[in-house]
């Protein structure tokens, strides 16, 4: 049996100041995860890999970002992540993108059993950085901030839970902690590695 090949996608967590996140209802028309909760995100474009950026995170985070595919990649990753804000969520961060407030905060893996697989990268920034009124869009609709708390109190997609689990433990560090940080958690077949 052929394995299903990966995609790299990038999704990314706007948060606000009173610790809720920007999140949406996928359409009932996609083939992955229809009818759910998520966060503004997607499949990376070949064109992502050499779209301009106007800046990009320090050196930790690129260096994370980096080791699973070069360069190109993570670049790649970061426009993804503000592409896809834009066009889900009618938020930008500058044209180009700056992607300089983007810190990498965990990666999940889509299972080997799954009909369609991701490689995504989870970012996450302060929502002062995104520009524009929020906007429902033909991916993402009831888009609306949620509090962390509440979001984990409903329904939600196990690995969209964990994305939350992550964010909770990266709010408790401090930026020295978090700028030191070498291994990115990833979740794979359900399970948390530090890798």
């Amino acid at each position: 049996m052929t394995e299903t090949p990966i995609r790299h996608a990038a999704s990314l967590l706007l948060l606000r100041e009173d610790r809720s996140v920007l999140m949406g209802l996928r359409g009932g028309g996609h083939r992955f995860m229809p009818n759910r909760l998520v966060f503004p995100g997607g499949a990376v474009d070949e064109a992502d890999h050499t779209a301009p950026l106007a800046s990009i995170p320090d050196v930790s985070v690129m260096d994370r970002l980096a080791r699973d595919g070069g360069e190109a990649l993570a670049r790649g990753l970061l426009h993804a992540a503000a592409r896809e804000l834009e066009e889900e969520a009618g938020l930008h961060l500058g044209r180009p993108p700056a992607t300089a407030g983007l810190d990498y905060l965990c990666r999940g893996i889509t299972p080997a059993p799954q009909p369609i697989r991701f490689d995504a990268r989870f970012f996450v920034v302060d929502a002062s950085h995104a520009q524009g009124d929020v906007t429902d869009s033909d991916e993402l609709h009831d888009l609306r901030w949620f509090g962390i708390d509440e979001a984990l109190a409903i329904d939600i997609a196990f690995p969209t839970r964990k994305v939350l689990e992550q964010l909770v433990l990266w709010i408790g560090m401090t930026p020295e902690e978090r700028a030191v940080r070498r291994l990115t958690a990833t979740l794979r077949n359900r399970e948390w590695f530090m890798e």
